[in-house]
């Protein structure tokens, strides 16, 4: 596992506005607590031909004000821990705490301190699977710091959640600096949050048929677990569920989508481009004719989603979720071999 001295970006998910934060700590063993602020580093902005003075002007003075906004904004580190499955780091900024995990940095969880459990993210699209499902439990595998269960418990205040996570001191860091142990407590309508301290791949208790919706979330250095990459897998997962019980995949993006200019990668588009994501392929084979996809957009990120059991009715579907889903569930498409 890599030390905690590579650079990393975040996501600022309220404001889609994209961070760079540089942690320069030596290697560590046992839990870390420092207090200076972050800020982003600078960059210039190149360019070799000048057509006038004046737009040389303009250039910098555009620069100097990025720059000038860029020392405005801070971050702070919270904590930082080496546990045994991750390098944990939890980082405030002014509007947004984040949960970040292992050598890549990745942001796995958010909280917006202003109150508003959504998120502009893949996490948001998690939390319209409660109404096409059956009643009952809903797992999420890779609970994270919580962020999928908050909005969940916040839309669907009924709903029984067990989330799961493998790393016991990511929970209890969780809990005291994400807001977990709040989620943990029952709602007004009865819903809540059960944390479970086990690998969800392959668990310590007995899981068949039990689930309604399984939400799975489970990356490492960056990727979707390899074990995912694997058709017996899915295989197991769907054993889980109770009848007409569906399975919602983050499954990342595509690797053949390289940065060009700008830091913004040259998308690719079509129906079929879902082909290019390894964990939607193996979904597939898995479920032939039973997974639909869709992805997010660039300001989310560009994830692909994925979901078993075919096309639910997307007219019925939007009708049953708040406003701010009733559009985007309608983007759900079969994965076809065109």
């Amino acid at each position: 596992m890599a030390a905690l001295s590579s650079t990393s970006c975040l996501h600022s998910l309220a404001g889609h506005e994209r961070y760079f934060l540089s942690c320069n700590s030596p290697q560590f063993s046992k839990p870390l607590f420092i207090n200076p602020s972050l800020k982003k580093p600078r960059f210039s902005v190149p360019f070799c031909i000048k057509q006038s003075d004046r737009e040389e002007r303009q250039i910098q003075q555009e620069s100097s004000r990025v720059e000038e906004e860029e020392e405005e904004e801070e971050y702070w580190v919270v904590t930082a821990v080496r546990s045994k499955y991750n390098e944990i780091v939890i980082v405030d900024t002014v509007d947004s705490r984040y949960l970040l995990l292992d050598s890549t940095k990745n942001a796995h969880s958010v909280i917006n301190k202003g109150g508003e459990n959504w998120t502009g993210s893949y996490w948001d699209e998690f939390a319209s699977l409660p109404p096409i499902v059956p009643d009952g439990p809903i797992a999420i595998y890779g609970l994270g710091g919580g962020t999928a269960a908050r909005l969940i418990l916040e839309l669907w205040p009924s709903v029984q959640l067990e989330g799961w996570e493998i790393d016991d001191i990511l929970i209890e860091k969780a809990r005291e600096y994400m807001g977990l142990s709040e989620l943990e407590k029952p709602t007004s309508k009865g819903g809540s949050l059960r944390v479970l301290i086990d690998d969800a791949l392959s668990p310590s208790e007995d899981v068949s048929g039990k689930y309604a919706g399984i939400i799975v979330d489970l990356f490492a250095d960056g990727k979707v677990l390899d074990q995912l990459q694997q058709v017996q897998m899915w295989h197991d997962l769907a054993s889980r569920l109770m009848p007409n019980g569906l399975i919602m995949v983050n499954c990342a993006g595509i690797e053949e989508e390289k940065v060009v200019t700008n830091e913004k990668p040259q998308l690719v588009l079509g129906d079929s481009v879902w082909m290019l994501n390894p964990t939607i392929k193996v979904l597939s084979e898995a479920f032939p004719g039973q997974v639909s996809w869709k992805r997010t957009p660039d300001s989310e990120g560009l994830n692909f989603v994925a979901l078993t059991g075919g096309v639910p009715d997307l007219s019925d579907w939007s009708n049953k979720v708040p406003v701010r889903l009733s559009e985007t569930v309608k983007q759900w498409k079969l994965c076809e071999n065109l």
